[in-house]
């Protein structure tokens, strides 16, 4: 009889909770905002990845210079060259973290271009869910175990429409 009960309960909750669907991927695939973003950074991280790799590249010409040399060089040239590589490799590998640690340009970059976005689309879905009464949103797009998911239930495209990119 309690277990009865309890099944009563759990399905008369689950049916009064509504779930919907988005599809992120989707969404951001449809505002040329987020493409623009994207291919801006894109080239910003091409153009840092080519700056780190040129002092690398130095670093490497130093050290086959400093090879090919040893024999001829005194101590304290041996010295200095190797230093100078050291110097070269620091340099390189500071680069590389001030443009692509966590903290670093990219990063920053990132957050400011994709953060207004981010904004807008949640507003959005925040706004519709209010008006219709959904209790939770999923996003199909994310590795959240969704193993099954009705189309009925999907509101992406009324995402798109609330930001103004009709489909």
């Amino acid at each position: 009889m309690m277990t009865l009960l309890v099944m009563l309960c759990t399905a008369n909750f689950a049916s009064a909770q509504k779930f919907v669907l988005i599809d992120m991927e989707y969404i951001l695939k449809n505002i040329p905002a987020y493409e623009r973003a994207n291919e801006q950074l894109n080239q910003v991280s091409k153009k840092w990845d080519a700056e780190v790799e040129a002092l690398n590249n130095e670093a490497k010409t130093l050290y086959k210079n400093y090879q090919s040399e040893a024999v001829f060089l005194s101590q304290e040239e041996k010295t200095r060259r190797e230093e100078a590589i050291v110097a070269k490799e620091k340099e390189a590998s500071d680069l590389k973290r001030k443009y692509f640690s966590t903290e670093g340009e990219l990063f920053k970059k990132r957050e400011s271009l994709m953060t207004p976005i981010q904004d807008e689309i949640y507003n959005a879905v925040k706004d519709i869910c209010e008006q219709k009464g959904y209790s939770l949103v999923l996003d199909r797009a994310s590795d959240s175990g969704i193993i099954y998911a009705s189309p009925k239930i999907d509101i992406s495209n009324e995402v798109l429409l609330k930001l103004g990119y009709g489909n």
